[in-house]
């Protein structure tokens, strides 16, 4: 698929999510996001959920664009390969072009007025915005993680989850761990009460002390380094050269940027952007608000592994209708009648 998002069905859509929503009905044709998990998503064998289908020819397609045997990766790749920030990065962005293919042919997605991506999940957004073809969003993911992979060596650091803490308190003690040296950051506001810092291990650790003089708590996350910090600048550097030569769509769905929440609809901004996200705070909560708040989305489609997405997204928008498609069998679900 290139340049344009993939054609809407002209009939009204009526699709019920009776896990996330009680078995509530949305008859209609609500305005739809589609949304797409970052890295951390990925797990051994999360291709055999659509192995069986037809966009499955799609995975030797992205082989060639990244250089990487990615049915060999979604097949057979174990946990620990899987860690590896370029594998995972691809691994995931390729089951999210699954879903997403398999989503529209099924006729799931409906008035689909906008798209957004936490972080790697951001690629794919474009993608399915028509802003990037597959080809070269193939290849942007694959040289991310490639830089991404590389800077981290160089800078070692880590991510971790706080809990129990709101964002005044931790905003208030990262900027205690700052003043005496320490390299630590907010790395992502994904939801009420669910923020990520970033820095180097012994900033971590001492935020973690502080943390819990405050009845919080810092859970460090199986990550290959501290992503969308400052520590990540050498990899905005390396990833600058990919960016210049792909040709993003002069007009495409809109999309919410991860570093500051507002919808673009045109290519114009998009290399410093992606830039400007390796180094910066994923504003995922901001984001939803905004698909919810000034784009009117009452209908927000997961595409890809896990349902990390669904679970911030109702702590968020309250009302809003949410479809984590992560498989085949659960597509399956949502499209087929009830007896």
């Amino acid at each position: 698929m290139t340049g344009r998002p993939p054609p809407e069905l002209k009939e009204l859509v009526e699709m019920t999510d009776r896990e996330t929503t009680g078995g509530a009905a949305h008859v209609g044709a609500p305005r739809t996001a589609l949304v797409f998990p970052g890295q951390g998503a990925q797990k051994s064998g999360m291709g055999q959920a659509w192995r069986d289908t037809e966009s499955w020819a799609l995975v030797a397609e992205i082989s060639d664009h990244t250089g990487v045997d990615v049915e060999e990766l979604l097949l057979k790749a174990d946990d620990e390969t899987l860690r590896r920030t370029d594998l995972a990065q691809i691994a995931v962005f390729t089951t999210e072009v699954l879903a997403h293919r398999e989503a529209a042919a099924a006729g799931l997605l409906g008035e689909v007025v906008a798209c957004a991506g936490h972080s790697l999940g951001e690629y794919t957004a474009l993608y399915a915005a028509g802003a990037v073809p597959l080809a070269d969003t193939a290849r942007l993911v694959a040289a991310r993680g490639r830089a991404m992979r590389a800077c981290a060596e160089r800078s070692p650091g880590t991510m971790a989850a706080v809990v129990r803490l709101g964002p005044e308190t931790v905003e208030a003690l990262v900027a205690r761990v700052q003043e005496d040296g320490g390299q630590v950051w907010v790395a992502n506001v994904n939801a009420p009460g669910a923020i990520v810092l970033s820095g180097t291990a012994e900033a971590v650790d001492r935020l973690a002390e502080l943390a819990v003089e405050s009845e919080g708590k810092v859970i460090r996350l199986a990550v290959g380094g501290a992503f969308h910090s400052p520590l990540m600048a050498a990899a905005a550097d390396e990833l600058r050269e990919a960016l210049a030569a792909v040709r993003f769509a002069p007009e495409h769905l809109p999309v919410v940027a991860n570093v500051d929440a507002r919808p673009y609809a045109s290519g114009e901004r998009w290399r410093d952007l992606e830039l400007n996200q390796l180094t910066s705070p994923v504003r995922w909560e901001e984001s939803v608000r905004t698909l919810a708040g000034e784009l009117g989305c009452t209908r927000f489609v997961e595409l890809g592994p896990g349902r990390q997405l669904t679970g911030m997204i109702r702590r968020i928008a309250d009302g809003a209708l949410t479809v984590p498609v992560e498989s085949a069998a659960a597509l399956a679900k949502l499209t087929t009648p009830e007896p």
